[in-house]
């Protein structure tokens, strides 16, 4: 079945981007600022909170880098304006690093700034591993001022729960997921057992020492871990939340969520910069290619 999938997959790589559009909507929030509005209210309605990200990264200029945080901090307005319940998670490569760490640092404080006027959050998402030790020494330069910033931790990277342990400012707030670059065994878990180790280790450490944490993971197995160290450690509901990327199935997952009263946040990436992002996804779930081509072919 896995090289049948496969098989699919390769095959849509060669449809026109205007026909992989048309299915990409389940895992991109709109394409525009407006389109992703829409759907954000709908999110809200229904119960769940947000981050949006705009899609893209290495940007090569120091224009690209700052159209990017210009239409961030659009964005947060649009946010605050529409009484939207979200916040902003933004790559380093994405507004400037690429370039300069001046510039990205420049950047980031521009937008952590504005999220601040606005009572709103930022949080630094973590790329490869060449990102991880500056994108950690901005956040913890940021949050000794500010509350309002968070950085991501990735359980597949071996020296990550050392990173954790390092941050003693006050006020911490951490993304857990299991990361998904490729990188050399020397720094990184390959094996699934290895890294869900890893990441339930990272998790008890934050619960024990009350890191507000965001239990970033689709993995039942890791789910169900997580809801006995919140009994474990009488976690109370306004100390962490439970985060998952749009498009994923949620229903049964979130309605346990409800009845607990545990706040769940969506990942909704959106913008013009659609393409990799939907096939990377598509590449994860193959079955979804098959989907698409077998619509194809009843048309």
């Amino acid at each position: 079945m896995k090289l049948i999938n496969a098989f699919f997959f390769k095959i849509l790589k060669f449809f026109p981007e205007n026909f992989i559009k048309f299915f990409s909507s389940r895992y991109i929030a709109g394409f525009t600022i407006e389109e992703t509005l829409s759907i954000c209210r709908e999110l809200n309605a229904k119960g769940f909170v947000l981050t949006l990200d705009i899609l893209g990264e290495h940007t090569t200029t120091k224009e690209e880098s700052s159209k990017i945080t210009d239409l961030y901090k659009k964005l947060l307005i649009k946010i605050y304006d529409n009484n939207i319940d979200a916040n902003i998670s933004v790559k380093p490569s994405h507004i400037g690093q690429d370039v300069n760490d001046s510039l990205f640092k420049k950047n980031l404080a521009l937008l952590a700034n504005q999220a601040l006027k606005l009572s709103n959050f930022i949080r630094i998402d973590m790329e490869d591993s060449r990102y991880t030790n500056l994108s950690i020494e901005a956040y913890k330069n940021l949050s000794k001022n500010q509350n309002n910033v968070g950085i991501v931790i990735q359980s597949y990277l071996k020296k990550s729960l050392h990173d954790l342990k390092k941050l003693k400012n006050k006020n911490l707030n951490i993304r857990l997921c299991k990361g998904i670059y490729s990188e050399s065994n020397e720094i990184a878990f390959e094996k699934k057992s290895d890294i869900n180790k890893n990441f339930l280790d990272i998790l008890e450490y934050a619960f024990s020492r009350k890191i507000y944490i965001g239990i970033a993971t689709h993995d039942e197995h890791l789910l169900e871990k997580s809801y006995e160290l919140i009994k474990k450690y009488k976690m109370k509901s306004n100390e962490f939340e439970f985060q998952a990327l749009y498009g994923v199935p949620l229903q049964k997952w979130f309605a346990r969520n409800q009845e607990n009263s545990f706040k769940t946040r969506l990942y909704l990436p959106f913008g013009e910069d659609w393409y990799d992002y939907s096939m990377r996804r598509i590449k994860e779930n193959p079955s979804i290619a098959k989907y698409v081509l077998l619509n194809i072919f009843k048309r």
